[in-house]
């Protein structure tokens, strides 16, 4: 019997920086979710939110239809509480809109 030749790797590495760890200078590092303030009362305000603004803004200025389902800060907050909890703030998208909103200003 002959040797068996080494298979060339069909897979590629993983491009995505989806599981990017957060720069150490971020006001996220070292910081849970609950302590940026997304614990239970801020999931009340989101649900209370959603529920009065049911429609991905985003989508409806192009003119889809589309459910919100993530508040979004518009102006980041980056750990301000006072711009954190002021509705005026707050804006309904849908998870591929503040997915894409969220990269551009990270």
């Amino acid at each position: 019997m002959g040797r068996l030749n080494t298979l060339k790797p069909r897979i590629q590495p993983l491009k995505d920086d989806r599981f990017k760890q957060v720069s150490a200078d971020s006001w996220r590092s070292g910081l849970n979710s609950t302590q940026r303030g997304y614990g239970y009362k801020w999931q009340q305000a989101r649900a209370g939110y959603l529920a009065k603004h049911p429609l991905c803004v985003h989508c409806q200025a192009a003119g889809r239809v589309e459910e919100a389902t993530e508040v979004d800060h518009v102006i980041p907050h980056r750990g301000d509480m006072t711009l954190f909890w002021d509705q005026a703030n707050w804006q309904g998208l849908c998870k591929p809109c503040h997915s894409g909103k969220t990269a551009t200003e990270d």
